[in-house]
């Protein structure tokens, strides 16, 4: 225990405290925590049951892990920001207890390597459609959270695609997409895109988990591993990816209502990076989809309710896409 150091340093923190104080959603979010210490990195090991490892994969070195019933249904976990693969451990042992398990972290996002040339959505669902085809997967459900959703849309409206179904949520797809402060501070001004850049992957990584979880404390050691994975990338993501957030945007929307594909909506009721009004009308629009809204969730769903996360992933893809 005695080994195990906090990897968010003191001036990281007194940036995410000031990001806080300019949230206005903070002071309502705050109140309704059950841990005050909800989102703070907490100095225990973590003895991770997921197993990544860097590969090359349709050209690009990437980190995945594979685990599971190889002949199981197969789910592709993909990274959401500003975390990898890794944070799927909560829920990973109980999905191999019945499914295929691929996770990878996207080209640009988490460990995998890549930069300016996979800041859009269309890079990254290209991307994701040579990956399926390299590792040979077919019938896959794919599992995209945060920045995983726009590449799994972008995938399945514009790809000759292998998806069986979709379980996608708090992430960007439709317009006009419903931000909360902090996410409309960062795609809409320069101003406030300069002073992530400048603040660094350290405040990006603490001020993302204070805002995004109600309940779920990660360990030193999983909070370590985003902090190195954004190394050096936040000018790159903030001045690519965020900046052209709604020109990305143009590229999904647009075919929504006509997709045909079941699609597993979900959503945190308290999710004040993107509101679960965008949930709400992608339930409304997409033609085969069943919504699911945690209660007393933030952001992050499958760590704040990764318990309700996991079986909601089981029961939509045994039987209900079915139905759908």
């Amino acid at each position: 225990m005695a080994d195990i150091k906090d990897p968010i340093s003191l001036f990281d923190k007194l940036n995410a405290a000031v990001a806080l104080l300019v949230t206005p959603e903070w002071s309502d979010f705050k109140s309704r925590r059950s841990n005050p210490n909800a989102g703070r990195a907490e100095c225990r090991p973590a003895n991770f049951s997921i197993k990544p490892e860097m590969r090359t994969i349709a050209g690009t070195r990437v980190r995945v892990a594979q685990g599971g019933k190889s002949d199981g249904p197969t789910l592709l976990l993909l990274c959401p920001l500003p975390q990898s693969i890794l944070c799927y451990d909560l829920i990973w042992n109980q999905l191999a207890e019945h499914f295929h398990l691929v996770a990878l972290d996207i080209p640009g996002f988490g460990r995998s390597e890549g930069g300016v040339e996979f800041m859009t959505f269309k890079a990254q669902g290209e991307y994701l459609r040579d990956f399926v085809n390299e590792m040979n997967l077919d019938q896959v459900h794919i599992v995209g959270p945060d920045v995983g959703m726009a590449a799994a849309l972008y995938y399945v409206m514009h790809c000759e695609h292998k998806a069986a179904s979709l379980i996608v949520g708090d992430g960007p797809g439709i317009a006009p997409s419903a931000n909360g402060s902090i996410i409309d501070k960062i795609v809409k001004s320069g101003f406030w895109r300069t002073v992530f850049r400048v603040t660094g992957n350290g405040t990006f990584v603490e001020a993302g988990y204070r805002l995004g979880c109600l309940h779920y404390r990660p360990s030193a050691e999983e909070v370590a591993d985003y902090v190195e994975s954004y190394r050096g990338r936040i000018t790159t993501i903030c001045c690519n990816w965020f900046k052209n957030y709604a020109r990305n945007i143009a590229t999904t929307d647009p075919h929504i209502d006509t997709l045909d594909l079941p699609v597993q909506v979900f959503w945190g009721d308290m999710d004040i990076f993107l509101l679960e009004d965008n949930a709400q009308r992608l339930h409304q629009r997409l033609p085969r989809n069943r919504l699911t809204v945690f209660d007393n969730c933030g952001h992050f769903s499958f760590q704040d309710q990764h318990q309700q996360f996991a079986a909601m992933i089981t029961d939509w893809v045994t039987s209900e896409h079915k139905n759908v």
